[in-house]
């Protein structure tokens, strides 16, 4: 781990992790720098100083922020539209509002918030549009609403937005341990379906704890997921891509939906980083344009951005949904480790590691 960057000026105010008011209404702050295509030994800390916030902006001092796929992805330079070397990554996080701008309710100020962010979360504040941040309810710990963020909006927006799926539906779980997949499955399950989910095998007596019945990914697929449900599923959510995602499709029954979220199938390959994204989307768009009743969409949480007060209200809605069920009791949060952002690349080298349930998460106050 390389330590970039300096800071100058006066220290005054008071400190809360690594976060310090500094001078006259800025803040220094600890970051995580991605400099180009490296191992996660290659990240580097940088300290550098943040002005206050302009109109309409919040100062959040960050608590957790999540080791997702997307960094995982961007750390190889294989994200669809990650922005150039070098940037601070992390996509989603949770805060406490320390100062607000011009515009912005002073009421924010002290309230615990959530944000989707795509990059700049590993870092110990962060300057935002106060119109993201969604507001976490309290008695939430950061580290379990950290895992709810992305995860939980995808999972959430896939399976009632996209998907439609209704009580009584079957519905197959791809990576059902992970952190998408873990979310998903326990939000179908409290939607009154039927989960299928894939695992490794050392993995499975955790799914079946949950309610989820589990198949071998590592097995024939196919033949598995037909003995359980013959007629075929009702949805499949599929964030593998790669060849294996004509066996999603042909495990829909008539009038199903094939949700797919990812390419984590190439997720070492060399090449175009779009290139394997463009040929799954062309691939499910043919066969849309088959008259068999069944039906395939690539799900982007970034989706309808450009409309941006809808966006807004829709990871609001979505968000806040899946961040109640958790405060009342009814959607765990799986949190798989927690760790200081100075222990940066192992916690990313564990969330790669594929044995862990749950979330790998960042503390940038430890």
């Amino acid at each position: 781990m390389t330590t970039t960057g300096t800071t100058t000026g006066t220290t005054t105010g008071t400190t809360t992790g690594t976060t310090t008011a500094v001078g006259t209404g800025t803040t220094a702050v600890t970051e995580v720098v991605l400099p180009g295509v490296v191992e996660p030994e290659g990240l580097q800390l940088r300290r550098r100083t943040l002005p206050a916030p302009g109109p309409g902006q919040a100062l959040v001092a960050v608590e957790a922020s999540g080791v997702s796929f997307a960094e995982q992805q961007m750390r190889r330079g294989k994200y669809y539209d990650q922005p150039p070397f070098p940037f601070v990554p992390g996509y989603d996080l949770v805060g406490t509002v320390r100062a607000v701008g011009d515009g912005v309710e002073p009421a924010l100020l002290g309230r615990r918030v959530a944000a989707l962010t795509k990059t700049g979360g590993w870092s110990s504040a962060v300057l935002l549009p106060a119109a993201d941040l969604v507001e976490v309810p309290d008695g939430v710990e950061a580290a379990a609403a950290a895992t709810l963020v992305v995860n939980g909006l995808t999972a959430w927006t896939m399976l009632h937005r996209t998907a439609r799926v209704r009580a009584g539906q079957t519905v197959l779980v791809l990576g059902a341990n992970g952190g998408v997949g873990s979310v998903l499955s326990r939000l179908a399950l409290l939607a009154g379906a039927r989960v299928l989910g894939s695992a490794s095998p050392r993995h499975h007596e955790l799914l079946r704890a949950r309610g989820v019945e589990p198949v071998d990914h590592h097995g024939d697929l196919l033949t598995q997921v037909r003995e359980l449900s013959p007629g075929g599923v009702d949805a499949v959510f599929d964030h593998v891509g790669g060849p294996g995602i004509t066996t999603s499709h042909a495990l829909l029954r008539r009038g199903g939906t094939l949700v797919s979220y990812g390419t984590a199938a190439t997720r070492d390959e060399s090449g175009n980083p779009r290139l394997p994204v463009l040929l799954l989307v062309a691939r499910l768009a043919w066969w849309n344009a088959l008259p068999d009743g069944r039906r395939a969409t690539f799900f982007d949480v970034w989706a309808g951005r450009r409309r941006r007060s809808a966006f807004r209200a829709r990871v609001r809605e979505d968000l806040g949904a899946v961040l109640r069920l958790h405060a009342e009791g009814a959607l765990p949060a799986d949190v798989a480790a927690v760790l200081p952002l100075t222990r940066v690349a192992e916690a990313v080298r564990l969330a790669e590691s594929r044995t862990v349930a749950g979330k790998v998460v960042l503390d940038p106050t430890a």
